[in-house]
């Protein structure tokens, strides 16, 4: 009993005496991974001041070394975060994340420089490489779930635009994601959502008739392909001709102005065929009155159409049912 104490005190004496070196610690950063960082200020990458720290990051990235960037940059966002280095150093760790590929967390960091330092010089560059970046994922770039499931996401692609949107309405960029915003919807077949995102951008810059044009177009086309998916709704139809016909009025030499009015012309064939089919159920339900509405409607709104002749038909048929129940 005596010899098992003495040597656990034994044990405890060297673990007290001996000279221990603590491993370098670690450090985990979200979408990048862990780093070690050694004591002391002997390693190759460290340095006693922010600037001299910076000049390592700068240097390390003209070289392409983009580990010693990040490790640099992200030390100095830990010991200096308020010094007028940081917001250099997080568009070094953006820098370097989009150049390997790693463009999720790249928007994240020009994110962070957006929200900690809204004086930065770079914050228009700072939008314009958010945008670009947003713009791979709507090329059907991946996102990545958990850093190995590839997956493509309008929505997300749609959120990221609407980041850089908010960043600075009125900035350059801006008007360029807006409507980024309503190609992402569109290609997610959400046009609701498209047209909004596309009025919008007509009407935040109608000042800018590149854009507004574009903007009124393109809601009038996410109208349309909206319209031809409701089978007994006529308003997104409607919808669609007026923005069409807008379009035209405003922007008269523009170069989509033949395909505005084909549109219209395949919206308005639409409405006739909508409304021939709604006559029909009204018809197949007995409710005559409704029947005789939606097919004298068929020829109101084009009297030459491939409906035309049958509605005519129709109305004759339905003349003894309406004598024999008025009410109905």
């Amino acid at each position: 009993m005596n010899r098992s104490f003495a040597l656990l005190l034994f044990i405890i004496a060297c673990v007290v005496l001996v000279p221990f070196r603590a491993p370098a610690p670690l450090f985990y950063v979200p979408g990048e991974g862990w780093y070690y960082e050694m004591y002391g200020q002997n390693a190759r990458w460290q340095r006693p001041r922010a600037k001299e720290q910076l000049d390592v990051a700068e240097q390390a990235f003209a070289k392409e070394d983009y580990n010693t960037t990040l490790h640099a940059a992200h030390r100095i966002l830990r010991v200096w975060p308020l010094s007028d280095y940081a917001p250099d150093a997080e568009y070094l760790i953006g820098r370097c994340l989009e150049t390997t590929g790693k463009d999720e967390a790249a928007f994240k960091a020009y994110q962070n420089i957006i929200e900690k330092y809204p004086r930065s010089s770079r914050y228009d560059e700072v939008l314009w490489r958010q945008y670009e970046i947003a713009n791979r994922f709507l090329g059907g770039q991946w996102f990545w779930l958990w850093g190995c499931i590839p997956y493509t996401s309008m929505d997300q692609t749609a959120q990221m635009f609407d980041k850089v949107v908010n960043n600075g309405p009125y900035n350059n960029v801006s008007p360029h994601a807006q409507l980024r915003i309503g190609a992402a919807r569109e290609k997610q077949k959400n046009y609701p959502d498209a047209v909004k995102a596309y009025a919008t951008a007509a009407d935040r810059y109608y000042n800018q008739p590149t854009i507004a044009s574009d903007a009124l177009f393109r809601e009038g086309v996410s109208y349309a392909r909206q319209a031809a998916k409701a089978e007994y709704d006529q308003n997104t139809a409607v919808e669609a001709i007026a923005t069409f016909t807008d379009f035209i009025t405003l922007y008269p030499h523009d170069r989509r102005v033949q395909q505005a009015e084909k549109a219209i012309a395949w919206l308005k064939a639409e409405q006739v065929r909508g409304n021939f089919e709604i006559a029909r159920f009204y018809e197949k339900s007995k409710k005559w009155n409704g029947a005789l509405v939606y097919y004298n409607e068929v020829l109101q709104l084009d009297p030459n159409s491939r409906y035309a002749a049958s509605a005519r038909q129709r109305i004759e048929a339905l003349k003894p049912q309406l004598q024999a129940s008025p009410a109905s």
